[in-house]
């Protein structure tokens, strides 16, 4: 099976970040960055995972973090049905 498949069956819905940051040498200036990943509402511990590893690691201090989440399917959306429609 696909592994996005799999991952929306399991409750992870598609998010995506809007990342503003300021430039390590021009702190004046603003860049964007945008991340997206399957992710599980409403802790994200993908996304917290990934700031946190840009906190740590990058140069760059972030700014602010806008996010959206959109659950594309859930276990209860899913079910299989069997029977034949008989048409004329």
């Amino acid at each position: 099976m696909n592994r996005e498949f799999d991952m929306r069956m399991k409750g992870y819905g598609l998010t995506t970040a809007e990342i503003l940051y300021r430039l390590p040498d021009h702190k004046s200036l603003l860049q964007k960055f945008i991340w997206q990943h399957y992710d599980l509402d409403p802790h994200f511990p993908e996304m917290k995972a990934f700031l946190k590893f840009w906190q740590e690691k990058l140069e760059g201090p972030l700014h602010s973090v806008r996010y959206v989440h959109w659950k594309l399917i859930s276990p209860t959306e899913w079910r299989a049905i069997k029977g034949d429609f008989i048409l004329h």
